[in-house]
């Protein structure tokens, strides 16, 4: 499961759905605005990725499963840094509609450790490098790009204002 935060807009989700019901062009258009508006938050959440957070972090290891044993690859800087994704959830249930989001499996793994079980070995180690992680939160990720969170979410809310002006001329 990737490492992921949120942006929060109220009247987004219904405004992506809106625009594919109209005029599937305009929601082409439209998130192709807001993913050039949240690149900032993107490049923040790449950013965090300078050094492997702990010496043996960067080999691979076995994760032992009900179904057997899978390897996970070790944390990989430029790997880290590319797994730094946006995407758009627009499902009625989905908790944000904005998500960024870590794809590497390793990185995803290095900020979610010690979230379930504090006090592991992992989570102590992390902690004595200097990545603590608190509760609900992700270690580097989710503090980059909540910084970034205020200047987005004003852009984002002239974006869909002008974007409901747009349509609503259009009839």
């Amino acid at each position: 499961m990737p490492a992921s935060t949120t942006i929060e807009i109220v009247g987004i989700k219904q405004t992506i759905n809106g625009l594919r019901k109209i005029d599937p062009q305009l929601q082409k258009d439209f998130k192709a605005d807001a993913t050039a508006i949240a690149q900032p938050a993107i490049n923040a959440g790449k950013a965090v990725y300078d050094r492997v957070p702990i010496s043996n972090f960067a080999k691979d290891w076995n994760n032992k499963t009900a179904t057997g044993t899978r390897r996970i690859k070790g944390f990989n800087i430029d790997k880290a840094k590319g797994g730094v994704k946006m995407r758009f959830d627009t499902r009625r249930n989905a908790v944000g509609v904005i998500l960024i989001e870590q794809k590497d499996q390793a990185a995803a793994i290095f900020e979610q450790a010690g979230r379930k079980n504090p006090g592991s070995r992992l989570d102590n180690s992390l902690r004595i490098a200097g990545y603590p992680v608190s509760a609900g939160r992700t270690r580097l990720i989710g503090k980059a790009v909540y910084k970034a969170r205020r200047g987005i979410e004003a852009e984002m809310t002239k974006m869909i204002a002008k974007t409901m002006r747009d349509v609503q001329r259009e009839f």
